[in-house]
């Protein structure tokens, strides 16, 4: 008889559930710490944003009170020229009148510039390419590599402009021939923008650009420079 109480006794005890997985009862708060370390981490990347700016702003503000940096000096000191030539069209010096009359303008020039750092640290100078216009039409380019100066020096820096048989149309074409064949004079124009930046330990500052342009006038007589007048245009941080 007990034993049979006791079978009974089994089934009728109440199933009791089982308990909950420890995962279960913890992804609620799992999920709300993942977001808040997420905020954490955006708070800390704005603060080193925010202080490596003003450290930079401290760095740029220490240079320029202790070096006082001064404008770099670039301009051009010497032309030689190889040779200009100025030849009319077949047409033209058959005497006929053509439509469009035209010349061609062939030149090879060496050009001299001085660069001259007058600041107590050094100066690295970008590359360079300098514009040959003649009445505002670009006839070449005239490229100076990069190159870093050291304090109060001055160096020379020399390039090369080569133009072949370049046609030269229309109402420039007469005036080129006429300046050349009567006035013994042939005007160019130089133009280009040079870009500079101090070097202090290793660093360097923000670049400084000078634009700058030339008048040069040659005489394809004498195959020599006969004026030269030159400026700065203007000053870009």
């Amino acid at each position: 008889m007990t034993n049979r109480e006791n079978v009974g006794d089994r089934w009728r005890r109440p199933y009791a559930a089982p308990p909950l997985s420890p995962l279960r009862s913890y992804m609620g708060p799992s999920s709300s710490s993942s977001a808040a370390s997420l905020k954490g981490c955006c708070c800390c990347l704005f603060l080193l944003l925010i202080f490596l700016a003003l450290l930079g702003i401290a760095v740029t503000l220490i240079i320029v009170l202790v070096v006082r940096p001064k404008k770099p000096e670039f301009d051009l000191q010497h032309v030689a020229v190889e040779y200009l030539l100025v030849a009319p069209t077949a047409a033209n010096i058959a005497g006929e009148s053509p439509a469009e009359p035209a010349a061609y303008l062939s030149l090879n020039i060496t050009l001299l510039f001085t660069a001259t750092n007058p600041n107590k640290v050094g100066i690295k100078y970008g590359a360079v390419s300098f514009c040959v216009l003649h009445k505002g039409v670009p006839l070449g380019l005239a490229t100076v590599p990069g190159f870093e100066q050291p304090a109060h020096s001055t160096r020379l820096v020399q390039t090369r402009i080569f133009v072949s048989h370049f046609n030269v149309l229309q109402a420039d074409a007469a005036e080129l021939v006429r300046d050349a064949a009567i006035n013994d004079r042939v005007e160019l124009r130089l133009t280009g923008d040079v870009g500079a930046k101090i070097l202090v330990l290793g660093l360097t500052s923000p670049s400084v650009q000078v634009s700058l342009y030339c008048a040069i006038v040659i005489s394809p007589s004498k195959q020599s420079l006969t004026s030269k007048q030159c400026g700065v245009d203007g000053l870009n941080v």
